[in-house]
């Protein structure tokens, strides 16, 4: 079975297995105890920060951990509501966001504030100047993804940033950065990013563990109480084995990022027009999004049924976010692009990981033609 669902989950680095492994047989003590072993754990955790930091550009304390990016997102959204709500009660984000973001801002919604949910273009890429067209007196965030986890495209952030600061200074800027950290590059800075949200199981570390950039002066509301771990943002004892991992899948990550992108994207791009050259098949991701998903449509056909039939054909792939995989509605991200129902039930993702071969590829291909052919065939029996 090739693996072709990197997006969702990323097989560890053999090193983080190896890690993790070694801090939880000798470094299992509560890093906020006051004893010698407690105070060890907490060096290893002070030094992911540094590691994390020193891999974005950014201090130590400002480096928040969490339990993944789903509690990341909720909360950077949440906690910003929350804490500047004397400021204002309004919200800009794009339809095109993570559940985790998209659902935090549709329960705050419910709670009075106002939600500005701005569309795509056909191509899936947000104009800066409709984020800053929303942006008024009382918008106390702005939450934008740097690259979309169904469909690959990349968000213009630094020009969004740009634009957002220069119409209201104290709007806290947010991105979710999950699907690019490790792929492209980042620029927490020059974007003018307050926060930024990372999950560790994506980036080949554990799964468990996320990260939220917090810039210096932007203060959070929080969301888990009880203690003052994490610098008062998140309660709760941390997860040391977890958080060292992690912090090496970041560095590795970060180091191979351009070696990443230079082998993988040739064979995204061979992979994407080959699929162009199928006719029952409409590609939906672009050649100058993110270098590891491709997404196309089988119109009229569920993409449950053509993920189905790929798998028995020695092939797995998504049919969207793992998040909203077992949903049987068409995809959000896709009706907001444009496209009509046939094509958002039918939605294929594949992601492509830096195991994978032109070899791989080729198979893929070929699997991918034959499960077209194959479901044709017992479409056309059925008519």
């Amino acid at each position: 079975m090739l693996y072709w669902d990197y997006a969702a989950a990323a097989p560890p680095y053999e090193e983080v297995v190896q890690t993790m492994e070694q801090v939880m047989r000798k470094h299992f003590a509560n890093p906020s105890s006051l004893h010698r072993a407690g105070e060890e754990a907490d060096r290893l955790v002070k030094r992911a920060r540094e590691v994390c930091a020193a891999a974005l550009g950014v201090l130590p304390q400002e480096i928040v951990f969490t339990s993944g990016a789903t509690e990341s997102n909720n909360l950077a959204v949440k906690g910003v509501a929350l804490q500047y709500q004397s400021r204002g009660r309004h919200i800009v984000t794009t339809e095109l966001e993570h559940p985790s973001v998209y659902e935090s801002c549709l329960q705050l919604q419910k709670l009075g504030w106002e939600i500005s949910f701005i569309a795509p273009d056909s191509q899936g890429v947000v104009e800066p100047s409709r984020i800053a067209a929303a942006v008024r007196a009382d918008t106390v965030l702005v939450s934008v993804m740097h690259v979309n986890n169904e469909i690959g495209t990349v968000q213009p952030l630094g020009e969004i940033g740009r634009q957002v600061k220069a119409v209201n200074r104290r709007t806290v800027f947010h991105v979710d950065g999950v699907q690019g950290y490790g792929k492209l590059e980042v620029e927490l800075r020059d974007w003018q990013a307050d926060l930024y949200s990372l999950s560790a199981h994506k980036l080949r570390g554990p799964r468990g563990t996320g990260i939220l950039y917090v810039r210096e002066g932007v203060t959070l509301f929080p969301i888990l109480t009880g203690g003052s771990q994490e610098r008062g943002h998140r309660a709760g004892t941390e997860n040391v084995p977890n958080i060292v991992a992690s912090a090496k899948a970041v560095r590795m990550s970060g180091e191979r990022r351009q070696e990443f992108t230079t082998r993988i994207r040739p064979l995204k791009t061979r992979l994407e027009n080959y699929i162009s050259r199928i006719p029952e098949l409409v590609l939906n991701s672009s050649g100058d999004g993110a270098p590891h998903i491709v997404h196309f449509s089988y119109p009229g056909m569920k993409g449950e049924v053509m993920a189905r039939r790929l798998e028995e054909l020695g092939m797995a792939v998504a049919t969207r976010s793992a998040c909203s995989s077992r949903l049987a509605e068409p995809s959000r991200i896709l009706l907001s692009m444009g496209r009509d129902t046939a094509a958002a039930l039918g939605g294929i993702r594949i992601s492509l990981g830096d195991s994978h071969t032109e070899q791989d590829i080729i198979q893929l291909e070929q699997a991918l033609l034959a499960a077209v052919q194959s479901l044709k065939i017992a479409e056309g029996g059925m008519k």
